[in-house]
C-alpha cells in the first residue's frame, strides 16, 4: 500500500448546526478539555457556523484557562515540525518538539520537558504567526485571554474569606498551582505522544495507545501516529482509518505503547535515552538481514 494512494473518510451530516456530525454535541458538551476536545476542535471545528465556533473557543479558553485560538497556533506549528529533530541551527519548527531543547541529538529529559515547557512559550512569536493568517484571531485571541482573566478575577473577588477583602489572595494562590499543573499534565501526555516515535516517517511521526477508556475520554487522540499521518481524521471515523492503515503501520514500523500516554514511563518497552536516533526496522530491512 502506498502512503500518498490512502484516503481519508470525512463523517457528513444534514445538521444545520453540527458542520460534521450530530455526535461532535458530546465533545461540544465536555468542554474543559485540552488534549481531547480542544485538540478536536482546532483539526475539526464543530460547528457551520464560524461565531458558533468563536464563541465555543471563549468557553473552552475559560474552561482551560488559556487561549484556544492561541493554542491553535502553537499546534498548527507542531503538526508542521511533527516533533522534529534540531535543524544545523540548533532549531526545530515545531515549538513543543522534544528534540527542541535537547543535547547529542537525543529526545529531552521528561523531566524538564514536563515542568519547563509552560515557561518556554513565546507569545511574540505565537502572536506573530496568528498576524499571518489575516482572519482576525489576534483579536479573538484577545478576547479569550481577556474573557479568562475576567472570570478568574471575578471568581477571585466573590470567593469570601475572614476578614472579607476586595480580593481574596489565597484563591489565587491555591489556584494558581494547579493551573500550572494542568498544563504540566498536558505536556506529559505530549511527550510521551512523541518519545520512541521516527521523525523521519510521516507514518511513524507519533506514538499510538489504543485503551478504549483512555480514547473514549480524550475522543480519539490515542490514536497519534494516525492522527499525525492524518490530522484531518474526524475522532469518530479514527478507529476505522486506523483498520485500514495497519497493515502499512506494522510494515513501518509505528510504535505503540499499552497504556495511556499520561502513564507512558510505565511502559516495559520504553527505549531508552541514549544519545541515538531511534533505527526502526522495516519489514523489508528485516527480510534483507
Amino acid at each position: 500500500m502506498s502512503a500518498d494512494a490512502i484516503r481519508i473518510e470525512r463523517p457528513t451530516t444534514n445538521s444545520k448546526l453540527f458542520a460534521h456530525t450530530r455526535w461532535d454535541v458530546v465533545p461540544a458538551t465536555v468542554n474543559a478539555n485540552i488534549n481531547g476536545v480542544g485538540h478536536n476542535f482546532i483539526h475539526n471545528p464543530f460547528f457551520r457556523s464560524k461565531l458558533l465556533n468563536r464563541l465555543f473557543g471563549i468557553t473552552q479558553s475559560i474552561g482551560c484557562c488559556f487561549s484556544q485560538t492561541l493554542y491553535d497556533a502553537v499546534h498548527m506549528q507542531h503538526h508542521k515540525g511533527n516533533s522534529d529533530r534540531q535543524d544545523e541551527n540548533g532549531d526545530t519548527v515545531d515549538w513543543l518538539s522534544i528534540y527542541r531543547h535537547s543535547h547529542n541529538d537525543e529526545a529531552e529529559n521528561l523531566w524538564s520537558y514536563v515542568f519547563l515547557s509552560f515557561f518556554r512559550d513565546d507569545v511574540g512569536a505565537i502572536r506573530a504567526e496568528l498576524r499571518k493568517r489575516k482572519n482576525g484571531d489576534v483579536f479573538w485571541g484577545n478576547i479569550e485571554l481577556a474573557a479568562f482573566a475576567t472570570t478568574l478575577l471575578i471568581m477571585a473577588i466573590i470567593v469570601p474569606t475572614p476578614p472579607i477583602h476586595f480580593i481574596n489572595w489565597r484563591f489565587i494562590l491555591f489556584f494558581l498551582p494547579f493551573w500550572y499543573l494542568g498544563h504540566c499534565f498536558s505536556y506529559l501526555n505530549g511527550y510521551y505522544r512523541h518519545y520512541g516515535a521516527n521523525p523521519d516517517k510521516p507514518i511513524a511521526w507519533g506514538v499510538s495507545s489504543y485503551g478504549k477508556i483512555y480514547n473514549w475520554l480524550f475522543f480519539y487522540n490515542g490514536y497519534h501516529a494516525e492522527h499525525h499521518f492524518r490530522p484531518k481524521v474526524h475522532w469518530t471515523k479514527m478507529e476505522k482509518f486506523r483498520q485500514s492503515i495497519s497493515d502499512l503501520q506494522k510494515q513501518e514500523g509505528v510504535r505503540t505503547i499499552r497504556r495511556a500516554h499520561m502513564l507512558g514511563f510505565l511502559d516495559p518497552d520504553l527505549p531508552k535515552r541514549g544519545g541515538h536516533r531511534p533505527q526502526i526496522e522495516t519489514a523489508e530491512q528485516s527480510a534483507s538481514g
